[in-house]
């Protein structure tokens, strides 16, 4: 049902747009984009998927709204009913006004908690990824493959390669594989930091002294970005996200050379009792 309300005539118009944005947009936005970047996670599927059933109930209501202010402008102006009705009651009218919006209600209310639940849910988990907070860069763990880590630091613009986005890359980007539950824990080790991937349906606070978890599945290889969103300290606008999403094959060899290359880096975490706890 919810894939069918997407095609209805009042998305078209801009479904074209975001089309049009989206045909190039990759994991990031693009300038003059419309509409949500393309889908990469069965998460960010469903919220568009909910957010299209949103934007029809949305429209519907304007619509219908718009249209008795209409006719109520027209049939009862001072010159088409110069005299006006008395009637003060309409049973009828009343529970129409009161149980539309009640069934609307439940119609949000219903997606709403589904999508609330899966976004949340950690089922048959094949690897975990930690994310802690810094100010300001990330540093990213693996404890699934010998618990090497490595921070992520933004890269200034002077010295961007051509391609590069500005602002969003990064010398150290965290490498996962494609089609693999993966468990999420964020920490941090100062202030409130946010990791945000628009186009993989993530947002979530990394807080010191705690540890939140979620989790994500990456559906196709491509590069994903996204940025630190909460206000974190002067140098907030500049911890970008930068996720390389490989094969299984291509993960398993990048591993193999990480373990080297990051071998005793970072030091311990700040928050590794916390972890295993909640491990």
């Amino acid at each position: 049902m919810m894939q069918r309300l997407t095609i209805l005539a009042p998305m078209t118009a801009l479904s074209f747009f975001g089309a049009a944005g989206n045909a190039f947009a990759g994991g990031r936005s693009e300038p003059w984009q419309m509409w949500f970047q393309p889908a990469a996670s069965p998460v960010m599927e469903r919220i568009i998927e909910f957010h299209n059933l949103l934007f029809v109930i949305e429209v519907s209501i304007v619509t219908l709204v718009l249209g008795l202010m209409c006719y109520i402008i027209v049939r009862f102006n001072a010159k088409a009913n110069p005299v006006p009705t008395k009637t003060t009651h309409n049973t009828l009218l009343e529970v129409v006004w009161t149980g539309v919006p009640l069934l609307i209600l439940m119609v949000i209310a219903v997606p709403s908690l589904n999508l609330l639940y899966y976004a949340d849910r950690i089922e048959n988990i094949e690897m975990t990824l930690k994310v802690t907070g810094n100010q300001w860069f990330w540093t990213y763990s693996y404890p699934d493959h010998g618990g090497f880590e490595f921070d992520s630091v933004i890269v200034p613009d002077d010295e961007l390669k051509e391609g590069q986005p500005r602002l969003l890359t990064v010398d150290n980007e965290v490498v996962l594989p494609v089609e693999t539950n993966i468990r999420l824990l964020f920490t941090s080790s100062d202030v409130i930091h946010n990791w945000a991937v628009p186009s993989l349906g993530l947002k979530l606070d990394t807080v010191a002294g705690r540890i939140n978890e979620n989790w994500m599945r990456i559906n196709k290889e491509g590069d994903y970005y996204g940025m630190c969103s909460e206000l974190c300290g002067i140098n907030h606008g500049f911890m970008p996200i930068h996720v390389k999403a490989v094969s299984k094959a291509d993960f398993a060899e990048w591993v193999e050379t990480a373990r080297k290359e990051f071998a005793g880096a970072g030091g311990p975490a700040p928050v590794r009792v916390a972890e295993t706890g909640a491990r």
